[in-house]
């Protein structure tokens, strides 16, 4: 048995490999970033840091047509807002869906699923429309409001908390006096923490990169998130690589940091789990 479990030399080399393949254009991402934009010409290229990423950095805050910091403080308000909300309807619903018995919900959840079936470019131009109505075009709440809750986050925690909430857990609760509030708080969510740490991270990432819509929304050029900044940064005749290479990897920093702090969740909880099994 200690043979199957063992690692040999070839899977060590794929590991290896894939490591290599998957961390080398981020790293190289942060070497242009501290060097000219000559960089980018160099035969062999740069594989080295340079001295020029202070520079570069003070540069970036300074330019007048891009607006990072704004677009990197948007960002974290749109992003942070999005996945707490997310995470917590999506935790309750899905509570809810699997646990509750109420007329109607085989239905509702059908309707949830199929809004998952509709590709999200349909819907930008009536969204759109209604943003306008409401008189919020070129403000955050038109990015925010939409993605607050997602038929996906209340699909993944209906089939968790299905399997990782026990019913007779639920019922000793009640028995004790717990309404379904402190159940949900109390009891359903420590359940749900690992599924809710992997949606929260999931949320996070593509509410941080997603373009397609704050570009629509947000005509403003002083008011963007990090992705239109990215945007205005590689406009014109004229590329300054450096720039824009600066300008990705520090909007490149906030996902590495919540994946670091998601992932020992994630972790955290798997091995929860598999400790309790």
């Amino acid at each position: 048995m200690s043979r199957i479990w063992s690692a040999g030399r070839l899977t060590y080399l794929a590991l290896t490999l894939t490591a290599f393949l998957s961390i080398f254009p981020i790293y190289w991402m942060f070497v242009v970033a501290s060097r000219t934009s000559d960089a980018m010409g160099q035969v062999p290229p740069p594989v080295t840091p340079g001295g020029n990423l202070g520079a570069n950095i003070a540069r970036l805050f300074e330019n007048t047509d891009a607006y990072f910091l704004t677009g990197l403080i948007n960002s974290a308000i749109v992003a942070g807002t999005v996945t707490v909300s997310v995470v917590f309807f999506s935790t309750l619903a899905g509570f809810a869906f699997a646990k509750l018995r109420f007329r109607g919900r085989n239905a509702l959840l059908l309707t949830i699923v199929a809004t998952m079936m509709v590709p999200t470019q349909l819907g930008v131009i009536p969204l759109y429309m209604l943003m306008t109505k409401l008189n919020w075009n070129d403000r955050l709440p038109a990015v925010i409001v939409p993605a607050l809750v997602t038929g996906f986050g209340v699909f993944m925690m209906r089939q968790y908390a299905g399997q990782a909430v026990s019913t007779e857990l639920i019922e000793a609760a009640r028995m004790d006096g717990c309404n379904t509030a402190r159940i949900y708080w109390n009891v359903v969510l420590p359940a749900l923490r690992p599924a809710a740490a992997v949606l929260g991270l999931l949320t996070f990432m593509t509410t941080w990169n997603d373009f397609l819509w704050p570009y629509a929304v947000l005509n403003d050029p002083e008011n963007p998130t990090v992705q239109l900044s990215l945007r205005a940064l590689s406009d014109g005749y004229y590329q300054d690589m450096s720039q824009v290479f600066t300008g990705t990897a520090i909007a490149t920093l906030p996902l590495l940091l919540v994946f670091i702090v998601f992932g020992r969740q994630i972790i955290g909880g798997i091995m929860e789990g598999a400790v309790k099994a």
